[in-house]
């Protein structure tokens, strides 16, 4: 199955909802970095959540960066989604090694800690909409569902969940989100809860089959369910020697004056994709020269 997101409503508009698949994304992203289980755990569920909650934005160059900044020995976490399906993100120790929790699953709260989750929201207003909870479980959906309702103000819950292969690739991979509106009367809700409390589990959902059409079937029974749209889901990076020459010269004539003087060509690696930029002395020579113009 293709990875992509839904958007749907039911409830006669009191609900909006969104699912995805996303298993060959969060498996890129385990390539790229060379995650570990738990590392691919955390990410890919990151992934999923903020791919969703990019559909939530509205023009399209909007964009949506969630970071988990834990101290948990995986440090901290950054995704970033536009409103296209498209997204990307990096853990700071891709490496991290921690024994099943006591459930037997992988420990991804123990190894994001505790901390501050912030999501930003870039609508291209001179300041952009920052959002902050506090870290509470570290296992990425109970803390978005926390997240929505303290600082949005917005019922909501997420669902999200990653199955690694004895090989550490990627099984399965996904999730859900559903919000309820303001005025949501009381029997949908409760209706809402019923069919949520049987859900315990979203890969073995994914394992038996299920799109995220029949995720959000079964979350929203009895609900009348309408699906709006369907979008792709891509792990897709738009860094460019462009940008990065951007950044360089953002970092002033000196510090390109002390590369130069190294003598040797410097590679820049972006963080989002691990996709490496070489700058020779010479180049480096033009953009001491286009820093110096700038000043």
């Amino acid at each position: 199955m293709a990875d992509y997101f839904v958007r749907g409503t039911a409830g006669d508009d009191y609900i909006r909802a969104f699912a995805g698949t996303t298993k060959e994304l969060v498996e890129k992203a385990r390539s790229l970095h060379n995650l570990s289980p738990v590392a691919s755990a955390a990410l890919g569920r990151t992934l999923t959540a903020t791919g969703m909650m990019g559909l939530m934005m509205k023009n399209d160059q909007d964009l949506i960066t969630v970071t988990f900044a834990g101290d948990g020995p995986m440090g901290s976490m950054t995704v970033t989604a536009d409103c296209h399906g498209h997204v990307k993100g990096y853990v700071q120790n891709p490496a991290v090694m921690l024994p099943p929790n006591a459930r037997g699953k992988l420990d991804v709260g123990g190894a994001v800690g505790k901390g501050i989750l912030r999501v930003i929201r870039d609508t291209g207003l001179k300041d952009p909409y920052v959002g902050e909870v506090e870290i509470r479980t570290g296992e990425i959906g109970d803390d978005l569902t926390a997240y929505f309702w303290e600082s949005e103000q917005v019922p909501s819950v997420v669902a999200l969940g990653v199955l690694m292969n004895h090989d550490n690739t990627v099984r399965e991979a996904g999730g859900f989100i559903i919000q309820l509106m303001p005025g949501a009367p009381d029997e949908l809700i409760d209706t809402l809860e019923q069919n949520l409390s049987i859900i315990t589990s979203v890969t073995d959902l994914l394992k038996e089959g299920l799109s995220p059409e029949n995720l959000l079937e079964l979350a929203l029974a009895g609900l009348n369910p309408v699906f709006r749209d369907r979008t792709e889901a891509e792990f897709k990076c738009n860094c460019s020697k462009e940008r990065v020459t951007k950044a360089l010269l953002a970092i002033g004539a000196e510090e390109i004056q002390d590369m130069i003087e190294e003598g040797k060509t410097v590679t820049l690696n972006c963080g989002f994709c691990n996709k490496s930029y070489d700058f020779t002395v010479d180049d480096l020579k033009a953009l001491l020269t286009a820093a110096k113009e700038n000043t």
